[in-house]
């Protein structure tokens, strides 16, 4: 059976590091999310895990936070059985 999208998204999460990199530029959410062009509670969902962002929006942020996209944001896989 083919897994789908979603599937596939709910057995390999995407975490992520932006809260820390965002407190190495010494902005808050708003100022981060008006850079990069969405907004406040966009930054907070991503930071939070309940968002995963475009790929456009990942090298954004990426971009703003002088790093490189894998970084900011980590596919955590299955460990092989």
């Amino acid at each position: 059976m083919r897994m789908t999208g979603r599937e596939r998204d709910e057995k390999m999460p995407l975490k992520n590091r932006l809260k820390e990199f965002r407190a190495a530029l010494n902005v808050n959410q708003q100022e981060l999310g008006h850079l990069a062009g969405v907004s406040r509670q966009t930054i907070s969902l991503i930071e939070r895990g309940d968002y995963s962002p475009s790929v456009t929006l990942a090298l954004k942020l990426a971009k703003i936070c002088h790093a490189n996209v894998e970084d900011i944001f980590i596919l955590e896989e299955d460990e092989p059985s």
